[in-house]
């Protein structure tokens, strides 16, 4: 399995795309102008407290207030108050919590009015970036993410990761962890801590003590609300969280961010240097690796799928609605339980590859095809498990229901992925659009594969001039592609009539195959 990161960078942001196997699964985006990222740690003031929904907003510099719950506060909660006070007004100057007296805890399911008062000055961290009409969502149970362990302050709690599945392991790294861990201090350890030894988790560690000093050191002078400790840059922390021994190549087209994602992947990976490699072709790096490509034909409406079948992906203020379509495939399967099973199965592939790929979060309903055998049911339900596995947000996934719904909730951060794939329509007037060239090609691929399933001897394809000669013009030209995979040549025929996305084929007698 082969595992690309390729980074595009341009003037003002940094494009990121995750590719397994030549396919997009993941793109995320790094603007200058994103003050609000997850992970960020503001010094912020309480604007007022709503006892209503047990809850406060909070000013932390964005147009609308933060939303802080009461079940966010985390059980330190005045422990921390105390130490804020106490360092923004330069009373303390030990950060180390080695000596600091911690208060008593707030309790499970308080009053957010016994808890907070108006103005009061509170460090926070963005939970969720600021989505739509509502803005961020905070926490005041800080956490600092490092490579192979998150640092909690004002615990003592040390947890392992529960991906971590061995018990021997899990005793190993709690054993090592507790034995660096500072008083004052909780540790979490990331599933990438597996089979790692101390010195690198002690080395992790103090990068993160580090930055927590940084951050105290700041709080003295700092105007309220501001910043106080920013995420990593996007392309260390997609690093941080992401990489692992089977990425097998890193692509980088700007000479500045190839030299700092080098020294960071020879800081956390020695080994895995010289796959950071620095793209100087002329042609632009997204078009070279077909992620472009990818991208037009990933992000519509309705995404094809292998052997015809196709999703069609619905938006809503409250869910996302995708529906699974067997299209006009050809059957080899024996009966209609197993056409849909298996088109089920191919569906739940690419819905997984989707959801990453566009970010989307909160509740998911999928309409599979509906399977009678209960067994099937279930083969598809732990198939979708099996490939959702490898996402990093947290997610939910309930069995089918009799109706063929898969219901799905997941961890949503940040604002969905949603990148526009249709065009002016040329034809046509009042600001009309039609799907992009590149999404016409691959349906007229899919269209050219059925046919030739169906034993058509000669076929000639008739086509708007545009779309002809995208198809026909380079080398090796689409229609060259066509012959090489099918052993079989397609005459591909201009017709000035035709309006833009019209096409059509014939057989050898010069009638149209419907």
């Amino acid at each position: 399995m082969d595992k690309e990161l390729i980074i595009r960078s341009s003037s003002d942001n940094v494009d990121f795309a995750l590719l397994k196997d030549g396919k997009l699964i993941e793109l995320q985006k790094d603007e200058d102008s994103n003050d609000f990222s997850v992970g960020d740690v503001f010094i912020a003031k309480i604007r007022k407290a709503v006892p209503g929904l047990n809850a406060a907003f909070v000013n932390v510099g964005y147009e609308k207030d933060a939303f802080l719950h009461y079940h966010d506060l985390g059980p330190k909660l005045p422990s921390l108050l105390k130490f804020t006070k106490r360092v923004s007004t330069g009373k303390l100057k030990d950060f180390s919590l080695k000596d600091f007296p911690f208060e008593k805890d707030i309790e499970k399911d308080g009053k957010i009015v016994d808890a907070l008062k108006s103005n009061q000055s509170l460090l926070v961290q963005i939970v969720k970036e600021p989505i739509s009409t509502k803005g961020p969502r905070i926490s005041s149970e800080l956490s600092i993410a490092g490579r192979y362990i998150v640092l909690v302050p004002f615990s003592s709690r040390i947890s392992i990761s529960q991906k971590i599945e061995d018990r021997e392991e899990k005793d190993r790294l709690k054993r090592l962890v507790k034995s660096i861990t500072p008083p004052g201090f909780g540790i979490i350890v990331r599933t990438v801590a597996q089979g790692r030894k101390v010195a690198e988790l002690d080395k992790d560690l103090q990068n993160l003590l580090s930055r927590w000093t940084a951050m105290c050191k700041k709080l003295h002078k700092a105007h309220h609300p501001s910043k106080v400790l920013g995420e990593m840059n996007k392309a260390s922390s997609i690093l941080r969280d992401i990489f692992n021994d089977t990425f097998t190549s890193i692509h980088v087209d700007d000479e500045e961010l190839y030299i700092q994602i080098k020294d960071y992947v020879q800081e956390i990976a020695p080994k895995k240097e010289s796959i950071v490699k620095l793209y100087q072709s002329k042609v632009p790096i997204f078009e070279k690796f077909g992620i472009e490509r990818q991208i037009k034909t990933s992000f519509g409406k309705t995404v094809s799928m292998a052997k015809g079948a196709y999703l069609v992906v619905e938006h809503t203020e409250a869910l996302h609605v995708i529906d699974v379509n067997s299209g006009n495939r050809s059957n080899k399967a024996n009966n209609q339980e197993d056409t849909a099973l298996e088109v089920n199965l191919i569906a739940a592939t690419e819905m997984a590859r989707q959801l990453r790929l566009r970010d989307m979060g909160g509740i998911i309903v999928v309409d599979f095809i509906d399977m009678t055998n209960a067994e099937n049911r279930q083969k598809l339900f732990n198939h979708l498990r099996d490939e959702m596995k490898d996402d990093r947000a947290k997610h939910k996934i309930l069995p089918p229901s009799k109706f063929g719904l898969i219901q799905i909730t997941r961890q949503r951060v940040r604002p969905e992925m949603n990148i526009k794939t249709r065009e002016e329509n040329p034809n046509g007037l009042n600001g009309s659009e039609v799907e992009a060239p590149i999404g016409l090609v691959q349906k007229v691929t899919q269209d050219l594969e059925l046919l030739l399933k169906k034993d058509y001897k000669k076929l000639t394809l008739n086509t708007h001039p545009f779309i002809a000669a995208f198809l026909t013009k380079g080398f090796p030209s689409i229609r060259s592609k066509w012959f090489f995979e099918h052993k079989k040549w397609v005459k591909v025929l201009p017709r000035d009539a035709y309006t833009y996305l019209e096409y059509h084929f014939f057989d050898k007698d010069g009638n149209q195959i419907k």
